[in-house]
């Protein structure tokens, strides 16, 4: 009769400890693996906190630990980010000027550096190594989990008759919408976050393979817990 009682006990221990969301009352925790490509989980159309709680929760952090996101997190952010919501036409959760969407997002992880195609919802990665250093002046950066770098291709513009510094300004207001996007999904499930301006662009372009000429970083973010 005691062995039955403490089994039970133990069993509703269990129970009442594991963690919990809104979907299916069981959160599933997927590490990263990282390799020529990560692909991302699907978003569902419900859970975290509600918009009213996330604007409340949202802050800038500086302070982050070394553990990695989970699957579950990292394909949350960077959908938030720059997934596509409307299937239908293939725009983004952000909004773009003029609909042209210029910005690339590349996901700086500790042991690659990936671009975001959102048609597959995959990562894909142009580096091996951790390059995290480059993404920021920051020391913080170096130890957080995930650091996006938005890089604008200025030769969407090309024909548009728009002059380069205006086009430049449309990439910026185009990035603080990934970047927002991001910042409210991070405080929205438990996440750390903080937008950034400051990072080695010229290094960053040369290891991205881009050309200055056609390309900028618009902004920068770090992720992590």
């Amino acid at each position: 009769m005691v062995k039955q009682l403490f089994l039970g006990a133990l069993a509703l221990l269990v129970a009442c400890g594991a963690p919990k969301n809104s979907d299916n009352n069981t959160q599933t925790v997927t590490p990263v693996v990282e390799g020529a490509t990560i692909e991302l989980m699907a978003i569902p159309q419900t859970g975290g906190a509600s918009i009213n709680e996330a604007l409340w929760a949202r802050k800038s952090s500086r302070d982050f630990t070394r553990e990695a996101l989970t699957l579950e997190e990292l394909s949350g952010v960077i959908w938030a980010a720059a997934g596509i919501n409307r299937p239908e036409n293939s725009h983004l959760t952000a909004p773009s000027a003029l609909g042209l969407y210029p910005i690339r997002t590349y996901a700086f992880l500790a042991e690659g550096v990936y671009l975001y195609n959102p048609a597959t919802h995959c990562l894909e990665r142009v580096a091996e190594g951790d390059h995290r250093p480059l993404t920021a002046m920051q020391e913080f950066a170096n130890e957080a989990a995930l650091n996006l770098v938005f890089v604008a291709d200025l030769s969407v513009y090309d024909g548009k008759n728009i002059p380069m510094e205006k086009a430049k300004g449309l990439c910026g207001l185009d990035a603080a919408g990934y970047v927002e996007n991001a910042n409210l999904y991070a405080a929205a499930h438990g996440l750390k976050a903080i937008t950034r301006g400051s990072y080695k662009e010229a290094e960053l372009l040369a290891l991205l393979g881009l050309d200055p000429a056609t390309h900028c970083v618009a902004l920068a973010q770090t992720i992590g817990k």
